[in-house]
């Protein structure tokens, strides 16, 4: 929780903070990419006093670990994740603005969360900034060659890696003739010639 008694409710009055919590749980995407629990996340906060509410503008940075799509090695990335929010005044339609509004300003104050007691959570808005930074499909590296998709050896350590590619319509005669014996081979060989000769005859 955020604190703006400091700031007062004077339209134009600027407050700014420097501060490291630690990560809520659940911090980014589930089994992909996220930071952990409990690890520092350094906000620079720049919070401004308006007629409505409280203007809160800010910059986090963290360091998310997670796994590479393409290689499923672990892998670390740092996290900037840019937000901005309006915390409103509870008594503001006291002040003329919201009773008399019109329908479109009543669906923007809808928007808007509440101050408690001059203070407001930040988490909701951290999360989905951070969650919003974060790549959807991480790589350890751009040019990451992935795994072998028949045997699933890593590609980055073993690049000229390669299978034979076989026809499946041949396999099954693949494999008859690796079951042949020499001496069929040999009889078989040996019996096209006469073949052919029969054939010219």
């Amino acid at each position: 929780m955020f604190d703006t008694h400091e700031l007062g409710r004077r339209p134009g009055a600027l407050q700014r903070l420097s501060r490291s919590v630690q990560a809520p749980a659940d911090l980014g995407i589930a089994e992909v990419i996220g930071v952990p629990e409990g690890s520092p996340v350094e906000l620079e906060l720049r919070l401004e006093s308006v007629m409505e509410g409280v203007l809160v503008t800010g910059t986090a940075r963290a360091r998310a670990e997670g796994e590479c799509v393409r290689c499923l090695e672990p892998l670390h990335q740092d996290v900037v994740a840019d937000f901005q929010e309006m915390f409103s005044y509870p008594d503001t339609d006291d002040r003329g603005h919201r009773k008399g509004a019109a329908d479109d300003d009543a669906e923007d104050d809808e928007d808007m969360t509440p101050l408690e007691d001059g203070m407001f959570d930040l988490e909701p808005v951290l999360r989905d900034a951070v969650v919003l930074a974060l790549p959807l499909q991480p790589v350890c590296r751009e040019d990451c060659a992935g795994l072998c998709p028949d045997c699933g050896v890593s590609l980055n350590d073993d690049p000229d890696h390669h299978h034979d590619a076989v026809d499946i319509r041949w396999a099954a005669l693949q494999g008859l003739a690796g079951s042949l014996g020499t001496g069929e081979k040999d009889n078989m060989s040996g019996a096209e010639p006469g073949v052919d000769e029969k054939q010219e005859k």
